[in-house]
């Protein structure tokens, strides 16, 4: 039995891409111009703002690097969770497919020809935007190839209680939708907005304050729009992993397409007698 997680859309999930690099690139690269201008009207009291501007922006750009750490290590963790589930389901599938081939007709025919149908269901999930009703039309396909995939199991082990092949089937055929299941709960899997908002506030606040503290102090304001970049840079990153179909990082989807290719052949098991 599979359990499906539902989760609502992030705010920034339905961006596009460019139109969230553009976001981001504003936010933090124009808090950290702003921070210049006001650092320069400033700048005639340096003499007293410079201490707790210095004291004030460190300890923000430290609050800044552990947050965004923290929040790229959640989209890492949530993008290698939905390749292995991937992968899981892959195999699951192939296990499945080459117990098939082990039934009696009429039911090895009919599962080989399901599961072949199946396995393309499930490739075609992973280029689907998650909760989409793209997702849903395809898990409701996959739903009613997996309900006539148990019902031809059913029949197999009710022909013939006692036999290995049926039982070995039905065991890898539950495993199969489990995993689907896990996959799909995977794919819905994504960081919490309220860590992506904190990591763009947190980044935009730090930066400023940092712009701040250097046009006070009169120095070059160059590194300042370089940091801001490679921070933008980093959100990017960090946004886009948490966006399996619509980013820039795409799932990669190899072991699923190497496992239709491979199920196109002519099954290896002859029909048992």
């Amino acid at each position: 039995m599979k359990v499906v997680a539902v989760s609502s859309a992030p705010l920034f999930f339905d961006l596009p891409s460019l139109a969230l690099s553009a976001l981001l690139l504003a936010c933090v690269v124009g808090t950290a111009v702003l921070g210049i201008f006001i650092g320069r009207a400033m700048r005639q009291h340096h003499e007293t703002l410079r201490e707790p501007y210095g004291v004030l922006q460190a300890a923000l750009l430290g609050f800044m690097a552990l947050i965004m750490a923290f929040g790229l290590s959640l989209a890492v963790g949530r993008y290698e969770g939905r390749r292995a589930a991937l992968v899981d389901e892959a195999n699951a599938i192939g296990t499945t497919y080459l117990r098939a081939q082990t039934l009696r007709e009429p039911g090895r025919g009919q599962s080989i020809a399901l599961l072949r149908r199946y396995a393309a269901v499930e490739l075609q999930l992973a280029h689907t935007v998650p909760d989409s009703p793209a997702e849903r039309r395809v898990e409701a396909s996959a739903d009613d190839l997996q309900r006539q995939l148990w019902a031809i199991a059913g029949q197999a082990i009710g022909a013939a209680p006692v036999a290995s092949a049926p039982r070995l089937y039905l065991e890898s055929l539950n495993a199969t939708i489990d995993a689907q299941g896990v996959r799909v709960a995977a794919f819905s899997n994504r960081v919490p907005t309220p860590v992506l908002l904190l990591e763009l506030v947190g980044a935009a606040v730090a930066l400023g304050l940092l712009a701040v503290y250097l046009a006070i102090l009169g120095r070059g304001v160059v590194p300042v729009l370089l940091s801001a970049t490679l921070v933008t840079a980093i959100l990017l990153v960090t946004f886009d992993l948490d966006r399996p179909t619509r980013g820039f990082i795409r799932d990669p989807t190899t072991p699923m397409n190497n496992l239709v290719v491979e199920m196109a052949l002519p099954p290896a098991a002859a029909p048992p007698p």
